[in-house]
């Protein structure tokens, strides 16, 4: 019992002032202080970042987003491929990299993870497959099948070696990319570095998203998934089925969003050969054009994007069910498909 009720109950069970225990005093309202909202933009990781962010003090808000920025810098520090000086890029240089940092170890360690879970459909060891399709796209042609077949056998997530002591490859040739997976985990870390400082509302985007509290607007944070095949002027109109710039407007109901297109880094105009390998194989998977996954974690739906890609347009929705997240996927013909557990909204 609080202490001011037990007063007036006893008043009112003594008697001595009739009328007491039914007077409740007046407690002036508390008016909270105004949110105040800053944005910040920066280069990093291979493409354009932003952090929105709000609190009430300015102090603690410019704190924040300077220690989310610096966050991504030491990310970038040991797991940018853009960066030659980078922790793996000296490990693929070198074949080997000794005292790994723990941030890196903890990546690499929960790469192999979900590799293992996925058979080998998440791969970070694809490096030397980009390699050689960028090469033969400076020279305006695509890789042969001996070509492919030669790169392939420097992949293989089981030749990589991880101790505390030592990251290395057990074959000469061989190189990682966490181009997959690291702007997922930068996106996990710069939503815990602001909820440190006491950020309840914020929505980050490091290539992938992740979101605290509500929007400026009060309401809950919503995404739109861009469309791979909507027409474009540099692209001859294809009547795809989806011909909005925005395939679907997302609520992220608390989860983080990952996407993955074949638009975003293709070796051919039809994009039949991108960015994105299946490691069994070397080719690019022929069916999908996008993958968005939703997740509680960041860099398990930036990883799930390429298993969703491999698994291929028919099973995908299956396997993201299997790794309890959700999934909107958009066919090369512009067909989408998604997971019943999203919340769509009208584009």
């Amino acid at each position: 019992m609080k202490r001011r009720a037990f007063i007036q109950s006893a008043w009112g069970l003594g008697g001595l002032a009739t009328g007491l225990a039914h007077s409740t005093p007046t407690v002036p309202a508390v008016t909270p202080a105004p949110l105040i909202w800053r944005e910040t933009h920066f280069t990093g990781l291979g493409t354009l970042l932003s952090i929105r962010a709000a609190h009430t003090h300015i102090a603690t808000l410019d704190a924040a987003l300077a220690a989310a920025r610096q966050t991504v810098e030491r990310i970038e520090d040991q797991m940018s491929l853009f960066r030659p000086d980078s922790a793996i890029s000296r490990l693929n240089r070198e074949g080997q990299l000794r005292e790994p940092e723990p941030e890196l170890l903890g990546l690499l360690q929960r790469s192999q993870q979900i590799a293992r879970r996925s058979r080998g459909a998440f791969d970070i060891t694809v490096q030397p497959l980009w390699q050689l399709y960028a090469q033969a796209q400076a020279q305006g042609r695509v890789p042969s099948a001996h070509e492919v077949q030669a790169a392939r056998q420097r992949v293989g997530w089981q030749q990589l070696h991880i101790t505390p002591e030592r990251i290395a490859f057990a074959k000469p040739g061989m190189g990682i990319t966490l181009n997959g997976i690291a702007q997922g985990h930068a996106a996990d870390r710069v939503r815990e570095v602001l909820q440190a400082h006491g950020i309840a509302h914020a929505l980050v985007n490091t290539g992938e998203w992740a979101a605290l509290g509500q929007s400026p607007a009060g309401q809950a944070w919503v995404l739109g998934v861009a469309n791979p095949r909507a027409p474009t002027p540099a692209a001859p109109r294809q009547a795809p089925k989806i011909a909005t710039p925005l395939a679907a407007r997302l609520a992220l109901q608390g989860r983080c969003l990952a996407t993955s297109a074949d638009d975003q880094c293709a070796f051919t105009a039809d994009r039949q050969h991108h960015h994105i390998f299946n490691p069994h194989t070397g080719m690019s998977p022929p069916d999908i054009a996008s993958v968005t996954v939703a997740a509680t974690d960041c860099t398990l739906a930036d990883a799930l994007t390429k298993v969703l890609f491999v698994a291929g347009y028919q099973r995908a929705l299956t396997v993201a069910q299997a790794w309890q997240t959700d999934a909107l996927l958009i066919h090369k013909t512009g067909q989408l498909q998604a997971s019943p557990g999203l919340q769509r909204l009208a584009v």
